[in-house]
C-alpha cells in the first residue's frame, strides 16, 4: 500500500481531502453535552389525592400503581414517595438502551389496569406520566419590577402564556411551576352553615348543578318542517364567571320567596389553586419554573432554545414584567467543552515543538503536523455516524490521540531521514526502503492500539456508555492515523522533503548541540541496555520487585466513580422541624439568602419553599446558589468551599433549621448530591417504627465511624398527627350518615375540587374548603356539624374525640419495600468506595429484617468496580492475541506485554502522589497505558525480530533494535507527555476530570517510557532464551525418536 501512494501522491491528497471534507461537515451536526446520556431512562408518574395523609396516599394511590408496574419490560428498579400533601410520586428506571418512548407507552399500559381502583378524587385530578431526568437543567423566573403583579398574579401569567410554550421546545422533559395558577376559592363558614342547616355537601351538590356547561343543541335543526327557514346554535351561558356570580347560586329556595345565596355562607375570592409553593429570587418574591431534561436530550441546545423562546415571549410581557434565568446548567457544559478545545489546542502547540526540537526541520515537523488534523476530522465524521455527541469524554479521546497520532508519523518520517543522512539516497528511495523497514511495526502498533480501546466497547450499564464514547474516538483516530502513515505520511515524504547533506547531523548552535548530547544519551543508554541483557536473571528479580510493589500500590488506591467537579453552583436542602409552618422556613431561607448575598463569589440565589429534594412541605425548602465565573473566583472561594463555608456559618447561626449545601455530583442525571446514596429498607416486614429505630442506629453508628463524614437522611421527619377517632356507634345513633362525616371533614379541611369555571378564556379549577380560622386548632376541628337523618345539625363533638400522635408525612419504597433514604459522603482521606463499604459494614449490625441496597451514582460505581478487573484482562488478552496473529509467533507478544505493568506502576505513583482515587478516569487512563506501553515495545521488539531472522544473536539483536529505535521511542513519548501536560495541570471549569485522567496518563507514560526502554531488551533476550530452550528440547527429543526408530529398523 505505502509504495502505491508514494507512487502517487496526489491520489493520496484527494482521499485525505475526502476525509476532511466529511470531518467539517459532521462538526455542525453533533450535538454538545458535557457528558453523554449515561443515567438509565426514567418514567415519572404523579398523582394527587386532595387532603390525604401519607398513609393514606401510600394505600390508596402508590401501593395499586406499584404492583401493576412489577413486570415491566427492561426495568432496573423503581421508587416511590407518598406525602401529606396528597401527592404520589413513583419513578420506574429502565435498563441503559432502553427506547424512553417505549418505556414510557408500556408504563401508561399498566396503569390502566390500576386506573379503576383509583379514588374517584384522583382521577378527577388526573394522572401525569413523563419522562424527564432527575436533575434541573435551569430555573427561569418572572417578576414585577413595579410591584403590580404579585406572585399568584405572576404564576397565572406563565401558565396561560409560558409554561406550555417551554414545554414544547425539543429536549425538555418536564417543566413544573413552583407556584400556583388562579383559581375560584370558596371559603365556607362552618358557622353559618349550621345557623342555615346546610351541610358541604349540599354547598357542592348546589354549586356543581348550577356552574356546569349545557349543550344545549340548535334551533331549527334537521328533521324539520319544510316551511323551516332559520337554523341557529342555542347558547345557554352555564359556566359562572365571576366570584359575583358564583355569589348568586342558589342553596336553598324558601316557601315563602327568600333564598340561601352562597354568599351568605362563604368568602368568594379568584385566589390561588393551591397555597403549597413559592419562590424567591435573591430574597424577593417571584414565580419560578423549573426544567428537567429529557432522555437522552442535548443539555446545551435545550438550554439554548429556552432562553430563546423566553427572549421571544418577552416582548408580550405585560408592563413591568421581566424574565430572568438564575440558574442554569448549560454554561458548564460549553465552559468544560471550551476548556478541553483550549487543552487540545495547547498539546498540539507542545507537540509540534517536540517534533521540531528532534527533527530541527520545519518540512519534517509539518508532515505529522498536518496528518494529525486529518485522523481527528475523520474521527468526528464516524461519531456523527455513531450518534455520539461532543462531550468531555469524546474531546479527552481526542486529547489523548493527540501524542498517539504523531506517533505514526513521526516513525514514519524520523525512519525516512535517518536512511537518507546514513545513505545518501533520494527522499523517494530513502522513503520506499523506510516503508519497507517500518510497515509492520505500524500496522502492529496500529491494530495492538486500536484493539485495546475494543473491549472498552462492552462495557454493561451506565459505565458502559462513558467508556464507549472514549474508546469509539481513541479507537477511530488511531485506525485513522494508522492508514494515513501508510498512505498521507509516505507520499508526503517523498514529495516534501529534500536530500540531505553529509554534515546534516553535524549543525551549529542550539541545534549541533542537543545533537551531540543525544548522540552521547544513546551510547550512555547503549551501554546500560548491554549490561542489563547480561544480567538478564537479575534483572528479571529486579522486575518482580517491582511487581509486587506495583501490586501493594495498587490495592492500597482508594476507589471511587468520577471526580467532584466544581460547576458553579450549589444545592441547599433546607428542612425545618416536623410540623414548622411556611413562615417558618421563609425566615431560615431568608438567613441563609443574607449569607450567601454577602459572598462576593455569588451572582444568584433561587430560594423554594414547599419542596425540596427530601420531599414536599410547609417545612421544606430549597435553594440553588449560582457563583461568579471561574475566572473570577480564587481556591477559597470554589463551590466546595463555600458550601462548607455556609454549612459552617448555617449550623452555627441557624438553631430552627437544618439547612446543607451540597456540590452536585459530576453526572447529575444520576443523583442530586456527589457521595454515595443508600436505601435502607424493611425487608422483613417489621414496620415503620422499626425501621425507623433501625435508621436511627445505623445514623448514631455513621456519627462514630473514622471513614464517613457525614450521612444525612433525605426525606422529611415524622411529624406530629392529629388524629381524629370517630365512635360509628355512636354517629349511627344520631343518625349521622358515616359518608356525611368524610364529606363534611375532607371539604372542610382537604378542600374538594368541584369543576370548571371559565377565567377569561381558561379553564380553572372551583375548589371549596373552609376558610383559615375554621381549620387552626383542633377545636375548631370538633364545633365542624354534619347534618343528621332526622334533619338537625350534629357537632363532630357529639360522636368524635381528638388526640395527638406523630406519623410520617413522607413514605418511601424502593423496589416496593419502605424505605429511608440515607446519602453522604467520605471524610478527606478516604474514597466514596471505602464510605460505602463502611456503610455495609454497619448495615450489618443491625436488626434481622433490615436490608440495603444502592442507587444512582453508587449503583453505578458499585458496577464500574466490578467490571474493572475484567476489563483490564480483556485489554490484555486482545493485545496478545493480535500480536500472535501478526508476528506468528507466541514468544515476540509476551516480551511486548511485560512492559504494561511498568507502565501502571508510573500511573499507581502518579495518582497516589497527588492523592487522587481509582475512578472511572484511572481506568481509562490504564488502558491508554497497556497500548502505549506496548506501542513502545513493538518499536523495539519488530526491528530486533529482523535483526535476529538476518542470522544476529538476541543479545546482539536486542542492543541494535534498541539503539536504533531509542531516538522515535523517545521523540514519540516526549510528544506523547508533553500533550498530556495541560490536562494534568488544567484550572478551571471541568479541571477535576482533565487532571484525574492527565495525571493517571503522565504517571504512566513517563515510567513505561524511562523502564521500557531498558527493561524491553531484557524482556527480548530472557523470552527468547526461554522459548529458545524449549525449541532446541523439542528438537532434540524429534531428533531422539527418529534415531530410536532408525535403530529399531
Amino acid at each position: 500500500m505505502p509504495k502505491f501512494f508514494i507512487e502517487r501522491p496526489i491520489f493520496a491528497w484527494v482521499v485525505a481531502l475526502f476525509i476532511i471534507l466529511a470531518g467539517l461537515l459532521a462538526i455542525p451536526g453533533l450535538p454538545i453535552s458535557q457528558y453523554p446520556s449515561v443515567a438509565p431512562p426514567s418514567v415519572e408518574i404523579s398523582a394527587t389525592y386532595p387532603g390525604a395523609s401519607a398513609e393514606t396516599v401510600d394505600q390508596a394511590v402508590t401501593s395499586l400503581i406499584e404492583q401493576e408496574l412489577n413486570g415491566a419490560k427492561g426495568m432496573l428498579y423503581y421508587e416511590s414517595q407518598s406525602n401529606s400533601y396528597g401527592r404520589a410520586q413513583i419513578t420506574a428506571t429502565f435498563a441503559p438502551g432502553t427506547d424512553p418512548e417505549l418505556a414510557t407507552v408500556d408504563v401508561q399500559n399498566r396503569i390502566k389496569k390500576a386506573e379503576s381502583r383509583l379514588p374517584q378524587a384522583v382521577m378527577q385530578m388526573g394522572l401525569q406520566v413523563e419522562k424527564a431526568s432527575s436533575n434541573f437543567l435551569l430555573v427561569t423566573t418572572l417578576s414585577s419590577q413595579d410591584g403590580r403583579l404579585d406572585q399568584l398574579g405572576l404564576a397565572d401569567y406563565i401558565t396561560r402564556n409560558v409554561i406550555n410554550e417551554i414545554r414544547r421546545v425539543p429536549g425538555v422533559g418536564k417543566a413544573e411551576l413552583y407556584a400556583a395558577q388562579r383559581a375560584m376559592r370558596i371559603w365556607l363558614d362552618p358557622e353559618k352553615l349550621v345557623g342555615y342547616r346546610l351541610s358541604a355537601a349540599e354547598v357542592n351538590a348546589a354549586i356543581a348543578a348550577q356552574n356546569r356547561q349545557v349543550p344545549a343543541g340548535a334551533i331549527g335543526d334537521r328533521p324539520a318542517p319544510d316551511t323551516q327557514q332559520v337554523s341557529a346554535s342555542v347558547i345557554v351561558r352555564g359556566l359562572l364567571g365571576s366570584p359575583e356570580e358564583f355569589g348568586e347560586i342558589v342553596l336553598r329556595a324558601n316557601p315563602d320567596g327568600s333564598s340561601v345565596r352562597l354568599r351568605d355562607v362563604a368568602r368568594i375570592e379568584v385566589g390561588g389553586e393551591t397555597y403549597q409553593f413559592g419562590a424567591r429570587l435573591n430574597g424577593k418574591e417571584t414565580a419560578a419554573v423549573a426544567v428537567q431534561l429529557a432522555p437522552g436530550a442535548n443539555a446545551l441546545q435545550t438550554a439554548t432554545d429556552v432562553e430563546a423562546k423566553l427572549e421571544e415571549l418577552s416582548r408580550y410581557f405585560p408592563a413591568g414584567v421581566s424574565y430572568e434565568i438564575p440558574y442554569n446548567t448549560a454554561p458548564f457544559v460549553k465552559i468544560s467543552i471550551e476548556q478541553v478545545v483550549k487543552t487540545l489546542a495547547e498539546a498540539m502547540v507542545l507537540v509540534f515543538l517536540v517534533m521540531l526540537l528532534f527533527l530541527q526541520n520545519l518540512r519534517y515537523t509539518l508532515i505529522p503536523t498536518i496528518v494529525v488534523p486529518i485522523a481527528l476530522l475523520g474521527t468526528f465524521a464516524v461519531m456523527l455516524v455513531a450518534g455520539f455527541s461532543i462531550n468531555v469524554l469524546t474531546m479527552f479521546g481526542m486529547v489523548l490521540a493527540i501524542g498517539i497520532l504523531v506517533d505514526d508519523a513521526i516513525v514514519v518520517v524520523e525512519n525516512v531521514e535517518r536512511i537518507m543522512a546514513e545513505e545518501g539516497l533520494s527522499p523517494k528511495e530513502a522513503t520506499r526502503k523506510a516503508m519497507g523497514q517500518i510497515t509492520g511495526a505500524i500496522v502492529g502498533i496500529t491494530l495492538v492500539l486500536a484493539a485495546v480501546f475494543l473491549p472498552l466497547a462492552f462495557m454493561a450499564g451506565s459505565v458502559g456508555v462513558i467508556y464507549r464514547q472514549f474508546s469509539l474516538s481513541m479507537a477511530t483516530s488511531i485506525l485513522f492515523s494508522g492508514f494515513l502513515a501508510l498512505s498521507l505520511t509516505p507520499a508526503l515524504c517523498a514529495t516534501l522533503l529534500k536530500p540531505i547533506p553529509a554534515d546534516h547531523h553535524e549543525k551549529k548552535g542550539f541545534a549541533g548541540w542537543f545533537n551531540r548530547r543525544f548522540r552521547r544519551a544513546t551510547e550512555r543508554y547503549e551501554g546500560w541496555v548491554g549490561a542489563l541483557v547480561g544480567r538478564a536473571g537479575r534483572t528479571m528479580v529486579v522486575y518482580a520487585l517491582l511487581l509486587g510493589v506495583l501490586a501493594i500500590g495498587f490495592m492500597r488506591l482508594p476507589s471511587a466513580f468520577l471526580p467532584v467537579e466544581d460547576q458553579g453552583y450549589v444545592i441547599t436542602d433546607v428542612q425545618l422541624p416536623a410540623g414548622a409552618t411556611a413562615n417558618r422556613t421563609l425566615a431560615a431561607l431568608g438567613q441563609l439568602e443574607a449569607h450567601y448575598l454577602s459572598r462576593p463569589s455569588v451572582d444568584n440565589i433561587v430560594a423554594i419553599t414547599g419542596f425540596s429534594f427530601s420531599g414536599m412541605g410547609q417545612n421544606a425548602g430549597l435553594a440553588f446558589t449560582v457563583f461568579k465565573d471561574w475566572s473570577e473566583r480564587g481556591p477559597a472561594e470554589s463551590a466546595q468551599a463555600e458550601a462548607d463555608r455556609a454549612n459552617g456559618a448555617m449550623f452555627m447561626g441557624v438553631k430552627d433549621a437544618q439547612m446543607f449545601s451540597l456540590v452536585p455530583p459530576a453526572i447529575p442525571e444520576l443523583g442530586t448530591a456527589s457521595g454515595f446514596s443508600l436505601r435502607l429498607q424493611d425487608r422483613g416486614g417489621i414496620g415503620h417504627d422499626a425501621l425507623l429505630a433501625a435508621r436511627n442506629q445505623l445514623l448514631a453508628a455513621v456519627a462514630q465511624s473514622p471513614v464517613i463524614a457525614y450521612a444525612r437522611v433525605e426525606g422529611l421527619e415524622d411529624a406530629p398527627q392529629l388524629q381524629l377517632e370517630i365512635d360509628r356507634d355512636k354517629a349511627s345513633a344520631l343518625g349521622v350518615d358515616f359518608g356525611a362525616i368524610a364529606s363534611t371533614v375532607s371539604t372542610a379541611l382537604g378542600s374538594a375540587t368541584i369543576n370548571d369555571f371559565a377565567n377569561f378564556g381558561r379553564m380553572q379549577r372551583v375548589i371549596v374548603q373552609a376558610d383559615a380560622a375554621s381549620r387552626m386548632s383542633p377545636e375548631a376541628l370538633l364545633e365542624l356539624n354534619v347534618p343528621g337523618s332526622r334533619g338537625g345539625m350534629v357537632p363532630l363533638s357529639a360522636f368524635a374525640t381528638t388526640s395527638w400522635t406523630t406519623g410520617p408525612v413522607q413514605l418511601i419504597r424502593y423496589n416496593g419495600y419502605p424505605s429511608y433514604k440515607i446519602s453522604g459522603d467520605a471524610k478527606p482521606g478516604f474514597s466514596t468506595g471505602q464510605a460505602m463499604a463502611e456503610m455495609e459494614r454497619l448495615v450489618g449490625e443491625l436488626p434481622a429484617g433490615i436490608g440495603y441496597e444502592w442507587t444512582g451514582q453508587s449503583l453505578q460505581e458499585r458496577q464500574s468496580g466490578a467490571q474493572a478487573p475484567m476489563l483490564m484482562a480483556l485489554a490484555l488478552i486482545v493485545v496478545f492475541l493480535v500480536l500472535a496473529a501478526l508476528y506468528e509467533s507466541w514468544a515476540i507478544p509476551l516480551s511486548v506485554l511485560l512492559i504494561v505493568p511498568l507502565g501502571v506502576i508510573g500511573a499507581v505513583l502518579a495518582v497516589t502522589l497527588r492523592g487522587m482515587p481509582n475512578d472511572v478516569f484511572f481506568k481509562v487512563g490504564l488502558i491508554t497505558i497497556i497500548g502505549l506501553s506496548a506501542k513502545n515495545a513493538i518499536l523495539i521488539v519488530e526491528f530486533a525480530k529482523d535483526l535476529v531472522a538476518q542470522g544476529k544473536g538476541a543479545i546482539e539483536a536486542a542492543i541494535e533494535a534498541a539503539r536504533l529505535r531509542f531516538r522515535p521511542i523517545v521523540m514519540t513519548s516526549l510528544a506523547f507527555i508533553l500533550g498530556v501536560v495541560p490536562l494534568a495541570i488544567a484550572s478551571g471549569a471541568s479541571s477535576a476530570s482533565q487532571r484525574a485522567i492527565g495525571t493517571g496518563v503522565l504517571g504512566g507514560m513517563i515510567a513505561a517510557t524511562l523502564l521500557g526502554v531498558l527493561f524491553v531488551p531484557v524482556f527480548f533476550v530472557a523470552v527468547q532464551r526461554l522459548f529458545g530452550r524449549r525449541r532446541d528440547r523439542s528438537a532434540a527429543a524429534v531428533e531422539g525418536d527418529g534415531l530410536a526408530t532408525e535403530h529399531q529398523g
